[in-house]
């Protein structure tokens, strides 16, 4: 389960998900049964854009 209110605390896990266990965001979302513009659009609403060359949110 995602911590979906902090989104800074969302960013960090996912993150972390992405750098430990995970080749791509789409990956991630997949595994974890995510909808992947929903929770785009949620990190980006907080500021946070996907950055696939470093496979993290910045």
């Amino acid at each position: 389960m995602l911590p979906r209110e902090d989104k800074n605390m969302l960013a960090s896990v996912i993150n972390m998900k992405l750098r430990d266990f995970y080749g791509s965001f789409e990956e991630l979302c997949d595994d974890l049964d995510e909808d992947m513009d929903e929770l785009t659009q949620e990190l980006e609403a907080a500021g946070y854009r996907y950055d696939p060359a470093t496979n993290s949110f910045k």
